[in-house]
């Protein structure tokens, strides 16, 4: 018997949040000077979720890169092969 759909992981249902928490408003008014000792923790200004996009890299650098170790670097195994030829003195 297969399992429900609802019933399934719920990190693919999790939806970014668009207003911070309380807590996280008074740490951005804190942040911005806005903050004062005696402000009620009631009725502060809604503040929207700032949402970070991360661009891809291009595919035309991958290339590039793997070319640079084809075209004859030295791979970094090096110190083990050190280790190898101190143990044989």
């Amino acid at each position: 018997m297969s399992i429900h759909p609802s019933l399934g992981a719920a990190a693919k249902r999790k939806q970014a949040k668009s207003v911070l928490k309380r807590s996280e408003r008074i740490k951005y008014l804190m942040s911005k000077g806005l903050w004062k000792e005696d402000s009620k923790v009631f009725g502060l200004p809604k503040i929207k979720a700032v949402r970070i996009k991360i661009k891809k890299e291009k595919a035309a650098d991958k290339p590039a890169e793997e070319g640079a170790v084809a075209a004859g670097t030295p791979p970094t195994a090096a110190p083990d092969a050190k280790a190898k030829t101190s143990a044989k003195k």
